[in-house]
C-alpha cells in the first residue's frame, strides 16, 4: 500500500518484441555514429535546440529526485576567451608535468594537445555543475545524494539529446576546473564536473582512427 501522493504512469506503450527489438537497435545505430569532435564549425546553433538538450538532461534519475545538476551555456565571447586560457594553462602543466608517462602513451593515439580552440570556435558551450547541496525545489538547501552518478547520468542524456539533433560533442575536463565557477559566477557549493562542446563539425572534420574502436557486446557485458 502506497504512502505517498502518486500519479497513474504513462508514456510507455504496449508494443510486441519485435517492436521493441527494433526501436533499441534504431537508437543504438544512431548513437553508433556520435563521435568525439575537435574541429568545429562557427555556424550558430538555435537557442531553442541547446534548451530542449538541457531539458531532457534535466529529466535524468538522481538521487532522492533532488537533481543536483546545473548547466551554464556560456556565449560571452569574452568569457569563452578566459576559459581557453584558463583550460589550456592547465592542459600545458597535465601534458609537460602532471600526467605520467602511461596516460600520455595512451592519449597518444588520439592525437590530442594543450591547444583547445575549440572552446572559442564552438557555438555552444555548456559549464556542468554538480551541487551539494539543493532539493527537488528552487531555493531548496538540503544535502544532494549521490552527486556525481546523477549529474553523469544527466550529461549522458545531454550529449544523446544535441547528438539526436545532428550536432557534435567534446567533453573536455581540464584539471582542475575552480576557474569555472568563478567565470560562470557559480557558487563554492558547487562543483564543475565537465565543459561540453557542441555545434556542427566543420567541414573537414576528422576523427582519430583510434577512437573508432569500440568493444563488442562481449568485452563490456555478459548474463548470469
Amino acid at each position: 500500500m502506497r504512502d505517498h501522493p502518486s500519479t497513474p504512469l504513462t508514456g510507455y506503450p504496449v508494443r510486441t518484441d519485435d517492436e521493441i527489438v527494433t526501436a533499441a537497435t534504431a537508437f543504438r545505430e544512431q548513437m553508433a555514429r556520435r563521435r568525439t569532435v575537435r574541429e568545429f564549425s562557427d555556424r550558430p546553433v538555435p537557442r531553442p535546440v541547446v534548451e530542449q538538450a538541457i531539458l531532457t538532461a534535466g529529466s535524468a534519475p538522481s538521487g532522492a529526485n533532488h537533481q543536483p545538476w546545473f548547466f551554464t551555456v556560456i556565449e560571452s565571447a569574452e568569457a569563452r576567451a578566459r576559459i581557453r586560457r584558463e583550460a589550456e594553462a592547465e592542459e600545458r602543466a597535465f601534458y609537460a608535468e602532471k600526467a605520467p608517462q602511461e596516460w600520455l602513451d595512451a592519449l597518444a593515439p588520439l592525437g590530442t594537445d594543450p591547444d583547445k580552440g575549440f572552446l572559442e570556435t564552438a557555438p555552444v558551450l555548456i559549464a556542468v555543475f554538480g551541487q551539494k547541496r539543493g532539493g527537488p525545489r528552487p531555493g531548496d538547501d538540503r544535502k544532494n545524494y549521490y552527486v556525481s552518478e546523477s549529474v553523469g547520468i544527466a550529461t549522458g542524456l545531454l550529449i544523446c539529446a544535441l547528438h539526436q539533433a545532428g550536432l557534435a560533442t567534446l567533453t573536455h575536463t581540464p584539471a582542475p576546473m575552480g576557474f569555472l565557477n568563478a567565470i560562470c559566477g557559480r557558487p563554492e557549493g558547487e562543483k564543475p564536473f565537465l565543459l561540453l562542446v557542441a555545434g556542427h563539425p566543420a567541414p573537414d572534420a576528422t576523427v582519430p582512427v583510434a577512437a573508432l574502436g569500440k568493444k563488442p557486446l562481449s568485452g563490456i557485458s555478459n548474463w548470469i
